[in-house]
């Protein structure tokens, strides 16, 4: 009973330590937390732009080697099985 009583205590100190020491309204935190969303949301749309582009360069350059080696192999083995090296 005393651990639930101290706890109940605790909790409230604390709830009146955080009401009493904010830093600024719940309005004007709202309207922080609103332009940060925002900032972030602009963030996330550059950077997913960027990440798609670069995805778009690899997958090219791993088509073009592909494409080398399969010719590459393909030449070889021709050569191997004419017999010529």
């Amino acid at each position: 009973m005393k651990i639930l009583l101290g706890f109940l205590a605790g909790f409230a100190l604390g709830v009146a330590a955080g009401l009493i020491l904010a830093p600024q309204s719940g309005e004007a935190t709202r309207a922080q937390l609103s332009e940060q969303g925002i900032m972030l949301r602009d963030r996330s749309s550059g950077l997913s732009d960027e990440i798609r582009a670069r995805a778009t360069n690899a997958l090219s350059q791993g088509r073009d080697i592909y494409a080398r080696t399969k010719d590459e192999l393909t030449e070889t083995y021709t050569k191997a099985k004419t017999g010529q090296e």
